[in-house]
């Protein structure tokens, strides 16, 4: 750490925001304080879309989530990401 914060006694909660809008955590923190984490079980934010397929491929697509015993969702999702990254 480069130098230790005192923070002042505040007036009020107006001279207390003005204060933490002016603060510069650089003027207190180089790189070398941060350490690297890992976040092992965050999950990516997903997103609810509607798409229309054939009947016939929403029928198949289960049955193979079925044979492979996952959720017929996660199959598609691994499809599609599948398709996505194929072709980089």
């Amino acid at each position: 750490m480069n130098k230790k914060t005192d923070l002042p006694k505040f007036k009020n909660e107006d001279a207390e925001r003005d204060y933490w809008a002016k603060f510069d955590l650089s003027d207190h923190f180089s790189s070398k304080d941060f350490l690297s984490v890992s976040l092992p079980n965050l999950k990516p934010t997903s997103s609810a879309i509607s798409v229309r397929v054939p009947n016939y491929l929403l029928v198949r697509l289960k049955e193979r989530a079925h044979e492979l015993n996952i959720p017929y969702q996660t199959l598609m999702k691994q499809y599609i990401a599948n398709g996505i990254f194929a072709h980089h």
